[in-house]
């Protein structure tokens, strides 16, 4: 059993640990944290066994903690991790990773020296429906992968108030790309490879706290492919992931429906079931750390996702192409 501890105690740190405690065949429990505003969280902690402990610093002094679980800002993630490899604690981090390449190599690297595993929270890696499109892509069936497209929205910006971690600017540059856009980044990459070059065109069209609510990106990928991508902060929540081919088109329609149309023949609908991808993505992480199968995400491709992040910030910048680095 992996002993872990949970540093942010807001509404998803709370998330991820109600996904595994208590649960049996997890392989992970949830000793110990710490949060900005412990009195917050007091009551929680106590209802799910977990010792609140006053700082970061106490969380890697304390023997018990094997890992940390981070549901803290994007813009703490690099730090901490170094300081829990530094400690000799794996890692388990929530996305963003980072707003720079540069970061994200430090952090990546100062776990591979200290031999922890770092695993990065893209959930929806885990869904039963991108496994199958990731099997339907490597046996052929969609021939020759020419387009990606994707799209993620919701309305989270409406809520967000100056003052707010991600009301700032310097933490959520491109509008929802921190809060939402970069699970599908994360979602191209697993699907098509790395990104070399993307342009973007982001604005705010409602939102009036100095935010974006409109980012789009068209992308190549090193393999050859195109990509376009969407992401509103303040629409009707959708999910939505299309891979065109020579031979097929393939389409997810939120995280549980799967269509597939043939050049050729009768295509079909499939609806997979529901599985709780918190759970999914911690127990990978335990069972990694534990030995088995690496964490289905490198340290590598969350270098990459860090990458185009960075890249797609300075292609707003520029207001031309820009190379992914």
């Amino acid at each position: 059993m992996l002993d872990a501890a949970l540093v942010g105690m807001g509404r998803w740190g709370q998330v991820l640990v109600n996904s595994v405690q208590g649960r049996n065949g997890t392989g992970i429990r949830f000793v110990a944290g710490t949060t900005r505003t412990p009195e917050k969280a007091r009551a929680w902690a106590a209802e799910k066994g977990v010792d609140l402990l006053p700082d970061y610093e106490a969380v890697l002094a304390d023997p018990r903690v094997r890992a940390v679980v981070l549901a803290t800002p994007h813009g703490q993630h690099v730090e901490q991790v170094i300081a829990a490899a530094r400690a000799g604690k794996h890692v388990f981090v929530e996305k963003p990773f980072s707003l720079s390449r540069a970061s994200a190599e430090a952090a990546a690297a100062a776990c591979r020296e200290a031999g922890v595993v770092m695993a990065l929270g893209h959930n929806r890696r885990f869904l039963p429906a991108v496994a199958e499109m990731k099997r339907m892509l490597a046996d052929g069936a969609l021939g020759t992968l020419l387009h990606v497209e994707g799209q993620i929205s919701g309305a989270a910006a409406d809520n967000w108030k100056p003052g707010m971690w991600r009301a700032d600017p310097r933490e959520s540059p491109l509008g929802g790309m921190g809060a939402m856009g970069i699970h599908m980044i994360d979602m191209m990459i697993n699907l098509a490879g790395p990104i070399e070059q993307v342009s973007v065109i982001s604005q705010a069209r409602v939102l009036t706290i100095g935010l974006d609510d409109t980012t789009a990106m068209l992308c190549r990928f090193r393999e050859g492919p195109t990509g376009l991508f969407a992401t509103l902060a303040s629409a009707p929540r959708m999910w939505r992931v299309g891979l065109f081919g020579t031979q097929g088109r393939l389409e997810q329609r939120e995280p549980e429906t799967l269509v597939f149309h043939p050049r050729e023949g009768e295509g079909w609908e499939r609806r997979f079931d529901t599985v709780d991808i918190e759970r999914a993505e911690l127990e990978a992480f335990a069972a990694a750390v534990a030995g088995g199968p690496a964490y289905p995400l490198s340290p590598e491709e969350a270098v990459h996702g860090a990458s185009v992040f960075e890249a797609m910030i300075h292609a707003k910048a520029s207001g031309g192409p820009q190379l992914v680095a």
